[in-house]
């Protein structure tokens, strides 16, 4: 498995982000069944300008915010509720593209109360899934995006991001 990490604000290499993407990437493909040596990722790792400028271009939102994605192609479900098919394990090995923004990830794990690398691994995770054609625009699919989302997450040590946390992180 490959995560091409692109780091275009330094403040990134302090926060372990390349161990943080390769090892939640790959619980992320290992949980649904994909062999985490056979697909390819792209990272960006950027700040708030940047991503409110991509944020704009690809959304119309000119805003910063925590995580995009952009998948190589559309693998969502038509019904609502279930799984994606899985990508095509002989075509392009690419699944797209995740930014994250640096001020904005470490902000909210702060306001959350939360550590930052269970917060970026959750965000990451969360990217994956969107790449793998998960979302969250209907009801049924936002939950079976979250209930994959914890279930990777536990598998990885990382408590629920939908339950509140204390101020210290603790539940």
């Amino acid at each position: 498995m490959g995560v091409d990490l692109i780091i275009e604000d330094d403040r990134w290499k302090d926060a372990a982000i390349s161990t943080l993407a390769e090892r939640a990437v790959g619980a992320a493909l290992a949980h649904l069944g994909y062999a985490p040596d056979d697909w390819e990722i792209a990272l960006l790792a950027c700040d708030n300008v940047r991503i409110a400028a991509l944020n704009a271009d690809f959304r119309g939102k000119p805003q910063p915010t925590n995580v995009l994605s952009w998948p190589s192609a559309e693998r969502g479900s038509a019904k609502a509720g279930v799984r994606p098919a899985p990508p095509e394990p002989h075509g392009d090995p690419e699944l797209g593209d995740i930014a994250l923004a640096y001020e904005t990830c470490f902000a909210e794990a702060k306001a959350a109360g939360r550590p930052v690398a269970d917060h970026l691994t959750h965000l990451i995770v969360h990217g994956t899934l969107h790449l793998l054609g998960y979302d969250h625009i209907r009801k049924s699919d936002g939950d079976l995006m979250e209930a994959t989302e914890i279930a990777i997450l536990a598998k990885l040590g990382v408590p629920n991001p939908y339950e509140s946390a204390g101020p210290d992180g603790s539940e």
